[in-house]
């Protein structure tokens, strides 16, 4: 695996996680019954952003590693996926 797909494969997983761990345990401002004028009354109370991140970039990373671990390994290869290998 080289180093730029490492980065890219690390960026999917990251994403992947943010768009899950989002919507956990949020409170809309119509649920915690205070909307500010001008905002949705789903948008979130209190939306906790920088927690948010910190477990994101934290499941995130130990996910990559164990992807990479089994990418590294060829536990999990294209071969092993079932695709025919690629003869360049």
């Amino acid at each position: 695996m080289t180093i730029s797909a490492s980065i890219v494969l690390y960026a999917v997983v990251w994403f992947m996680t943010l768009f899950v761990v989002l919507p956990l345990r949020l409170k809309s401002q119509e649920e915690a019954g205070d909307v500010v004028p001008g905002t949705p009354s789903s948008a979130p109370a209190d939306p906790q952003i920088k927690k948010r991140m910190k477990i994101v970039t934290l499941v995130g990373t130990v996910v990559w590693i164990v992807i990479c671990t089994l990418i590294i390994t060829d536990i999990l290869s294209m071969e092993n996926l079932g695709f025919p290998p690629s003869h360049y």
